[in-house]
């Protein structure tokens, strides 16, 4: 059985391992819309960052229903992380996150005005932690399809945060 610590670099190494997230958010008219968003280099302490331009459609759904969910997918396994979201437009966070890679998405490079950090803050995240290379994931599956029961094929364990 795994620590709360434990559980925490689980999420930690799931979220580096795929750095893309898909975030889901309600529309005006109850829909679901999910956006890939790269999430920035900082150590997971319960909070995901994403640079986003404000504003825009994105920021003020989450304005009016800041709940979301962050999914990701990697060889490592599959996380999905529900929390808040707001955004941020603190200067000194925007110059500890920013890098070459985001320049591309903003046309004023840093000193464009829209530039603004989407903030997630966890609630809790389910994740899917695979312990074994895909080859053996496959015959372990293959196994029990033909054997009967359910194949092991890593760790399934809900976390508050």
């Amino acid at each position: 059985m795994s620590t709360h610590d434990e559980d925490i670099q689980t999420i930690a190494k799931l979220i580096e391992s795929s750095k893309i997230a898909l975030v889901t958010s309600r529309t005006a008219g109850g829909d679901l819309h999910s956006r890939p968003l790269q999430v920035q280099e900082a150590e997971f302490d319960g909070d995901l960052w994403f640079f986003t331009p404000h504003p825009s459609d994105k920021t003020e759904e989450m304005a009016a229903h800041p709940q979301v969910n962050a999914a990701f997918e990697s060889s490592k396994g599959y996380l999905s992380i529900a929390g808040r979201a707001s955004v941020v437009t603190d200067d000194a966070k925007i110059d500890e996150l920013w890098n070459k890679g985001v320049e591309a998405w903003f046309e004023g490079g840093r000193n464009d005005p829209s530039v603004a950090l989407l903030k997630i803050e966890a609630d809790s995240a389910e994740y899917w932690s695979l312990d074994d290379p895909k080859a053996v994931r496959l015959f372990k599956i293959a196994r029990a399809a033909v054997g009967g029961g359910t194949p092991d094929v890593g760790e399934n364990k809900t976390v508050e945060l």
